[in-house]
């Protein structure tokens, strides 16, 4: 036991820094990208666009949650069982919230892809708004069903302060699995139900580049959110049965937590990004980022696509080589 809790004190360090780095990147962006939104009357009575808001403040709240509780824990910090359980409900609910934001964006877009007449009888102005807050709601009274896990751990204390550690995030792990399960089949079956209505109406093709892209940034996005509670939940499946020891699970934990950090925090700024509304605003709003915003939007594509760059090149040498021609034959 020992050797576990040596082990999960010697990789605080690689938490705080993950969550501190996540946490700044997330804070810049949704400074410049939920500001636009909600200053663009186009952008914030659309549901893409506020979900994406959701999603974006999800993360920053997760995020600033996490980096406080992983710095006290790291700093050794005595705090009241009050505020210990306020860090663990607040990191239940926004990581929650996360996960029942992107189920709403998967069936926001099945029912107005698969029922679009349907959908815009029944939507109306402020919905997507309004589902924010159910979800916020919803996301909220998940960590009370797992509170007396919470009060069982807290009850350990021998003082009215102590240090909050990462045992007292342990608990309701099969409830867990359960509701991101039951989301990830919602999600999974939306987006097949997209494709399917995409080849039934022909537009989902090998030539539509563009939703092949897409439905692929949608799955990277949902990976990234949901791939690590499952590699969380096998590692404790393997420690029950005594197949890992605990110094191994904490250093797959640590270096999961890292990199799906990292991940989870830039997903959703490249999924916003790679709206060509929310960049034509962005722009206008903020003319000295929008440039760079463009190439590195790019320099994402381009790694993921590499052919794609040599075509773009090709295009812009010939398009450069007619416009010369036509500016020779002017002139003379």
């Amino acid at each position: 036991m020992s050797n576990a809790t040596d082990a999960t004190n010697e990789y605080l360090h690689i938490r705080v820094w993950a969550a501190g780095v996540s946490l700044f990147i997330l804070a810049f962006f949704n400074l410049i990208i939920n500001w636009t939104i909600v200053r663009e009357e186009r952008l914030r009575s659309h549901a893409r666009f506020v979900l994406v808001f959701h999603l974006l403040f999800s993360a920053l709240v997760y995020f600033a949650v996490c980096f406080s509780f992983y710095l006290q824990n790291y700093m050794n910090a005595a705090i009241t069982k009050t505020i210990c359980k306020v860090l663990i409900r607040g990191l239940m609910t926004s990581g929650s919230n996360i996960i029942l934001t992107i189920t709403a964006m998967a069936l926001d877009r099945y029912f107005a892809i698969c029922y679009p007449l349907y959908y815009s009888k029944v939507c109306f102005k402020p919905w997507p708004w309004l589902i924010g807050i159910f979800t916020w709601g919803l996301a909220s009274i998940i960590p009370l069903t797992l509170s007396h896990k919470t009060n069982s751990s807290s009850s350990t204390y021998n003082s009215s302060t102590a240090a909050c550690g990462r045992e007292d995030l342990k608990g309701g792990e099969s409830q867990k699995i359960i509701l991101i399960t039951v989301c990830t089949i919602l999600i999974v079956s939306s987006y097949v139900r997209i494709l399917y209505e995409g080849r039934r109406l022909g537009v989902l093709n090998r030539r539509n580049r563009a939703a092949c892209r897409t439905i692929a940034l949608h799955g990277t996005q949902l990976a990234v959110f949901i791939l690590p509670n499952f590699i969380l939940f096998l590692l404790h499946i393997l420690l029950i049965y005594k197949s890992i020891e605990s110094s191994t699970k904490e250093l797959f934990a640590v270096i999961s937590f890292a990199f799906f950090s990292l991940a989870q925090c830039i997903a959703p700024i490249v999924y916003g990004l790679r709206k060509e509304e929310l960049l034509e605003h962005l722009n206008h709003r903020f003319p000295c980022l929008s440039g760079r915003l463009k190439r590195i939007l790019e320099w994402t594509v381009n790694i993921a696509h590499p052919q794609r760059h040599r075509q773009q090149r090709e295009r812009r040498m010939t398009s450069e080589t007619l416009l010369s021609r036509e500016i020779s034959q002017t002139t003379v």
